[in-house]
């Protein structure tokens, strides 16, 4: 399958914490070894076949890394989900996702995402459960979904297969906008699931079922092979994690 990626590397305004302990202006330029965060970023999604590579970002720093690379810069929005609608709009689908903090990312880990993302999936992300990040990755805090059928992180890796795609973007929109309202959230998805999961009874596909009917799009979890890919660098710890990984 050929496809175009947008990863996300905007600010979110303030000071960043791990580009302060850094050094640096911003996240994505801070440099592992021989390149910034975004290159390497960029490296491995141009090695597992991406077409058109588009950078949200409102650093001037950032921006001219990525034509620097041979990426496209792009403006950010005001958000995540914002930056994401704005780049499906400019780039269409089928649309990878990712962020320019996702340090470790593989070639390998992408082709698979692709590979095992199911046929009739509109809108896909990746998924590690907790067994599978001890495994393979040193001591790390993470942040764990609890359901039914285990703990799973997220792997910041998502694919916006076809048009339909776009209901979960302003699905995402929405929760964001509300995440200071969290009625709001819970009477999109409904009493009772939230009340599966409070009570343990709500599977990781259940979830994604009612959120996909939500969002009008059949949407599909899809299981990390490696527990290395559910690590990012949102702390200090995690660029200290992630530069012992890089030798």
């Amino acid at each position: 399958m050929t496809f175009d990626v947008l990863v996300l590397a905007g600010s979110r305004g303030g000071t960043d914490p791990v580009a302060a302990y850094a050094g640096v202006d911003d996240k994505a330029l801070i440099r592992l070894g021989e390149a910034t965060m975004l290159a390497r970023v960029v490296d491995a999604l141009r090695a597992a076949g991406a077409g058109r590579i588009a950078v949200s970002a409102n650093s001037p720093g950032v921006r001219a890394e990525a034509l620097r690379i041979g990426a496209e810069p792009i403006d950010a929005a005001a958000g995540p989900s914002l930056s994401t609608l704005a780049g499906l709009s400019a780039l269409g689908t089928p649309l990878l996702v990712t962020t320019a903090d996702h340090a470790l990312l593989r070639p390998e880990w992408v082709r698979d995402f692709l590979a095992d993302t199911p046929a009739d999936a509109d809108v896909a992300a990746l998924l590690a459960r907790r067994d599978v990040i001890a495994r393979d990755a040193p001591p790390t805090r993470r942040t764990y979904l609890r359901f039914a059928d285990g703990d799973w992180s997220g792997c910041n890796l998502f694919l916006l297969r076809n048009p339909a795609a776009e209901g979960a973007v302003r699905l995402w929109m929405a929760v964001e906008r509300d995440r200071k309202r969290p009625w709001r959230i819970v009477r999109r998805l409904g009493a009772g699931t939230l009340l599966r999961y409070l009570c343990g009874r709500l599977t990781l596909a259940d979830a994604l079922a009612r959120l996909g009917a939500a969002a009008g799009v059949k949407a599909a979890a899809v299981a990390a092979r490696h527990g290395l890919a559910a690590v990012d660098v949102d702390k200090p710890a995690d660029l200290d994690l992630v530069r012992g990984l890089i030798v």
